[in-house]
């Protein structure tokens, strides 16, 4: 487990490093791009190293802005995002009661407890350490879930906030989620935008260049990052919530139940799904969401957990 630990806080790290040299080489290839596309027909420019050195500078402080963001802001930007709101102390006091005993045999702070709205089942931790973390539920979850059961997915969610595993998929989430977001606002100024001679249509490029360049971290880099991260996660929380409640049944009960949910949840998106205990993907038809699917079936995990059961009624 202490290596697991380890190994999530070093992913983090290389995520954060690598997630600046793409950021730092997007700036480089538009400062070239800018300076090829504005030499003078006479010969070439002698500002081709000054416009690379100010397209890296700018995009070295916007990614350090956004790594920035994604250590103080990202939990907010995720809880938000996802349309959840604080859990009402006394309408949900059984999960209160659960996330705070849970909380005392891990030996960390109560986790920030959260509710969204959507009738499919399905639960999420985030946050960049134990101490700030946050458990977020759907109604639908509390709706179908006994006592017994709920208290397994706590406990699942409980391992991810110990594992760190909410810290890398945080920061890989929100660093994803703010390229794509520049991708669009690019995109976007790009269609008020009127090139005027050959100065505008230069501009109109670099823009065009930019919201590609942008895209291409949040639709295909991105995805490809998160597929890296070991799918193994969601079986070593699953286990290490069973050593916390020391009663596998209860969870084995509660992914029977996730496995046999055929509601889509409405309130997911890709840059959030990896978080969820029961992968939101999978419960979408088409063909490109399953090339993304960070967890293994829950029918393996399952499996899992009954022969962790047998072992320990043996």
């Amino acid at each position: 487990m202490y290596e697991q630990i380890a190994k999530n806080k070093r992913r983090a790290a290389v995520c954060v490093i690598l997630f600046f040299v793409v950021w730092v080489g997007i700036g480089a290839l538009l400062g070239f791009l800018w300076a090829e596309l504005s030499q003078p027909a006479s010969g070439p420019s002698p500002s081709v190293a000054g416009d690379i050195t100010t397209g890296t500078v700018a995009a070295a402080v916007l990614a350090v802005l956004g790594i920035g963001f994604s250590f103080t802001s990202g939990k907010r930007l995720v809880l938000s995002v996802s349309g959840a709101r604080p859990a009402d102390p006394d309408q949900y006091r059984q999960l209160y009661d659960i996330v705070e005993a849970l909380a005392i045999g891990e030996g960390f702070a109560k986790p920030e407890v959260f509710v969204i709205d959507d009738p499919s089942p399905n639960a999420f931790a985030t946050g960049m350490s134990p101490q700030h973390a946050a458990i977020t539920v759907t109604t639908g979850l509390l709706a179908v879930m006994n006592r017994e059961e709920l208290e397994g997915v706590i406990a699942h969610e409980m391992s991810h906030i110990k594992n760190y595993d909410v810290r890398l998929l945080l920061i890989v989430g929100t660093l994803i989620g703010l390229a794509g977001l520049l991708a669009s606002v690019v995109w976007r100024s790009a269609f008020f935008m009127r090139g005027r001679g050959r100065q505008g249509g230069q501009l109109m490029i670099i823009v065009f260049a930019a919201g590609a360049l942008f895209a291409v971290v949040a639709l295909i880099f991105g995805p490809l990052v998160r597929l890296a991260l070991s799918r193994r996660r969601e079986e070593l929380a699953d286990v290490s919530g069973v050593g916390l409640t020391r009663n596998p049944v209860g969870l084995i009960s509660a992914l029977k139940k996730l496995q046999a949910n055929d509601k889509p949840f409405a309130k997911f998106n890709h840059a959030t799904a990896a978080m969820c205990i029961d992968d939101p993907l999978q419960h979408h038809e088409g063909r490109f969401h399953h090339l993304f699917d960070t967890h293994p079936p829950i029918a393996e995990r399952i499996a899992v957990l009954e022969q962790l059961s047998y072992a320990r009624a043996a």
